[in-house]
């Protein structure tokens, strides 16, 4: 993805010294400074960065012009939606996981990005499709020049859905261009990642960033 000229993308993983017992916005209250540095050092001090509510769901909103929530850890996030897109450069789109997948995206053409928050019952709406037809009303984006990464997440055997797959097998009924997946399971390296299922909800979350860079 980061080979894609004016594109940057980015992963954060376990902070491994800070303590985790609580539920999800225990959680993100937590990570919150940690992952604000992360934008900051990913894209300026200055960035704005951009988050999907993420209610497992498939629906899929551009940014910016979207309207937004307060979080309950206090940050901006757009409602309802599970994926973000844009075309602007100098936004960061990001999304949090913790053994649903991080899907990003970029159009080579156009230099349209996206950010999908997939795990089962994304998977099973077909976010991807759907993410594809957003960029394609949007932007003129066409599946054959875009390149999709899909991040650390869930996998057999310690989840007997095989979603990962299934986003392959969507990625190429879609004819993406070109996609990737890291084969890396979250539950499987409780050094590295966090994992709702292994840690039975009491855990944190990783953060996925993407960006159009401004050019200079």
């Amino acid at each position: 993805m980061n080979s894609i000229p004016g594109v940057r993308a980015g992963w954060i993983e376990r902070v491994s010294d800070l303590s985790i017992t609580g539920d999800r916005d225990e959680a993100m209250n937590l990570l919150r400074p940690y992952h604000a540095r992360a934008v900051s050092d990913f894209a300026g001090p200055d960035s704005e960065w951009w988050r999907a509510e993420q209610v497992h769901g498939t629906t899929v909103a551009m940014v910016p012009g979207s309207p937004r929530i307060t979080a309950p850890d206090g940050l901006p996030v757009v409602p309802g939606v599970d994926g973000l897109v844009t075309s602007q450069p100098g936004f960061v789109l990001v999304i949090y996981t913790a053994d649903c997948g991080a899907i990003w995206l970029a159009d080579r053409r156009t230099g349209a990005i996206g950010l999908l928050h997939s795990g089962k019952k994304g998977t099973e709406g077909n976010i991807f499709k759907n993410a594809l037809g957003v960029m394609a009303d949007q932007f003129g984006t066409r599946p054959e020049d875009v390149t999709a990464v899909l991040s650390p997440c869930i996998r057999f055997p310690d989840y007997d859905v095989d979603f990962a797959g299934e986003i392959g097998e969507q990625a190429r009924n879609a004819g993406v261009g070109n996609f990737s997946d890291c084969g890396l399971n979250t539950a499987a390296d409780l050094k590295r990642f966090y994992s709702y299922r292994r840690e039975l909800g009491k855990t944190g979350r990783m953060m996925a960033m993407i960006t159009r860079e401004v050019e200079p």
